[in-house]
């Protein structure tokens, strides 16, 4: 098969090991740069042009598009999928998880455990904000943000006001929601592949860091699912209509509790932690379904 990966660099971890393992499963992988192609919109004759030639003959794509870079990225992926090359995850997928706050509200509808959460932009009832998540402490969300920026913890009543001000001065939407206390600080992230968890760890952050991300300097280690935490996983991929995703969860005490869910997730963390060949299961996925799957994308909202 003719296989593209769509990544800014190809010496990231996960593009290199993406196509070292579509190469030594006897498949033609090409690194191509999203940002450097440029899209020709006619009704007769969809193209992707890179390096003044055409992007053709391709089987199927795998978008790795950078959080910063959503927009023209999904543009891509979407002329590709117009081509009737098959992708890896859809457009309107990557743009949906992309969207904090849409990704939470299609969770909800589909009744998956979340933080208590509140959405505001130019609200005057800051008060009444934060009481809506329980009152401090508190978490606050750049709706923007990435990796852990923009996140905050508000570990009192008057330093919640004071953060919701700032950022209300920077013009910028937030999400406020309640502080899992009991996770202290470690979150789970799975690796959902079709309808699968492929590989799962615990991060934990470092020592005083609410956050677990591994760019902040938390740690991974592998962990053992429960069958709910597996179906949780799952579902939640499966509502954000992504065939390739990371998935954060909490274990609360109220329940399981979902975080996040990344359309490009990377592979580091998770295969050194796990010793799992998630880039085997993502090509391995390929195989299968590329040939037989349609692009049209059913998720209504």
């Amino acid at each position: 098969m003719k296989i593209a990966i769509l990544s800014e660099d190809a010496s990231l971890y996960s593009t290199k090991r993406l196509k070292e393992t579509g190469e030594a499963r006897s498949h033609d992988i090409k690194v191509i740069n999203y940002l450097r192609c440029y899209i020709n919109i006619a009704s007769h004759k969809h193209s992707i042009i890179s390096l003044h030639q055409p992007l053709e003959n391709f089987d199927a794509i795998i978008p790795r598009i950078g959080a910063l870079r959503t927009f023209y990225g999904t543009a891509v992926v979407r002329q590709f999928e117009m081509m009737g090359v098959f992708s890896v995850n859809q457009s309107q997928a990557i743009s949906r998880s992309r969207d904090k706050l849409r990704c939470l509200q299609i969770l909800a509808r589909h009744g998956i455990g979340l933080p208590v959460t509140g959405f505001a932009h130019d609200t005057e009832d800051i008060d009444g904000l934060i009481e809506t998540v329980g009152g401090a402490p508190l978490v606050i969300k750049l709706l923007e943000g990435t990796q852990g920026i923009g996140v905050v913890l508000a570990e009192t009543y008057q330093a919640a006001k004071s953060v919701i001000k700032a950022f209300r001065g920077l013009n910028a939407n937030i999400l406020v929601q309640e502080y899992i206390k009991e996770a202290k600080g470690a979150d789970i992230r799975c690796f959902v592949v079709g309808d699968k968890v492929v590989a799962a760890m615990k991060r934990q952050g470092a020592e005083g860091e609410f956050r677990s991300n591994l760019h902040r300097g938390g740690k991974a280690e592998g962990i053992k699912l429960t069958p709910e935490e597996r179906s949780t996983e799952v579902r939640s991929a499966n509502a954000m209509g992504l065939k390739v995703a990371g998935v954060d969860l909490l274990r609360s005490n109220h329940g399981l509790v979902i975080m996040e869910v990344n359309s490009s997730p990377g592979l580091e963390g998770i295969e050194k932690a796990t010793g799992v060949d998630v880039a085997d299961k993502i090509i391995e996925f390929i195989e299968k379904n590329a040939v037989t799957a349609k692009t049209t994308d059913r998720i209504k909202y």
